[in-house]
């Protein structure tokens, strides 16, 4: 795999998260806000915390690589900061399947309803849609989707170069604003809907349960399934892209604390997303301009 081509993986994945956690949680945050105008909307707030931790514990993963790279102070150049992401990619897995095993086992109530008191509430009192396909249906038709997205995904990342060049549209920012917006649309309409039907907690766990994910799940497992394969793909996001991450992390943090929420923090959200939009749409990726021909 070419490493323009590594670029464009770690771009889509970032723009998944930034996506998930901007738009699609700021969506949900407005709309659910607006059709509930008279209450402030209640979530599980332990639960937000709880994935606002993992986050930054990923943003710390993809920090140091890059700030190593940077700054040049690597012990050895070229090896270290791969080691590195390697060794904390590791981690990041363990830790993630840690909080499965803790959501599972010591946790079986973090998603029961929050009334507007703050207290957890009997879920099943207030549902009463049955389940339109069987536990056995949903499991094929997530492996024949995966595989039919999979085999879409290698025509898709080849055709983003192209793409860039006769829209005149920076690779950096089809990869991480416009792919991510396609590919997360489910995820969007879904958020929206149970935020409308004032199931919070539901557009949580599809928004931020999704981001903690892809960042303590998909990255470090594309890292290491590279160093088996023998493509060298790291944690170096790059500075720029490594700073968006962590201001979002932080601006969601902020968002999540107090365990409401109303339609003003939704259009914060989506505000925040319009300026990570337009970094990007002026933003030009170093390691592309290495890639071209006569660079080094």
């Amino acid at each position: 795999m070419r490493s323009g081509m590594i670029r464009v993986v770690q771009q889509s994945l970032l723009g998944s998260i930034l996506s998930n956690m901007l738009l699609v949680l700021g969506c949900a945050f407005f709309s659910g806000g607006i059709v509930h105008s008279n209450k402030e909307q209640v979530f599980n707030k332990s639960n937000a915390v709880m994935n606002s931790g993992l986050l930054l514990m990923a943003v710390m993963g993809l920090l140091f690589p890059a700030v190593l790279h940077s700054t040049h102070t690597e012990l050895h150049f070229g090896k270290s900061e791969l080691a590195l992401s390697r060794f904390s990619s590791c981690i990041m897995l363990v830790a993630y399947a840690a909080y499965l095993f803790f959501q599972l086992k010591s946790e079986k109530n973090l998603y029961a309803p929050i009334n507007e008191e703050g207290i957890q509430t009997d879920g099943s009192l207030d549902d009463d849609e049955a389940p339109e396909v069987s536990k056995w249906e949903s499991i094929i038709w997530l492996f024949v989707l995966t595989a039919w997205i999979s085999f879409l995904s290698e025509y898709l990342v080849n055709a983003i170069e192209g793409a860039s060049v006769t829209l005149n549209i920076p690779i950096a920012f089809i990869s991480v604003i416009l792919l991510p917006i396609v590919g997360n649309a489910a995820e969007h309409a879904g958020a929206i809907m149970f935020a409308i039907k004032d199931k919070l907690d539901i557009s949580l766990g599809v928004a931020i349960g999704s981001s903690t994910q892809i960042s303590m799940f998909g990255i470090p497992f594309c890292v290491i399934v590279g160093w088996v394969w023998g493509h060298p793909m790291d944690l170096n996001f790059q500075i720029f892209e490594t700073a968006t991450l962590f201001m979002t992390v932080l601006v969601v943090a902020f968002m999540l604390q107090e365990g409401t929420s109303n339609y003003f923090k939704g259009l914060m959200l989506l505000f925040c997303y319009m300026i990570v939009a337009a970094s990007f749409f002026v933003h030009i990726d170093p390691k592309s301009i290495q890639d071209k021909p006569g660079k080094t």
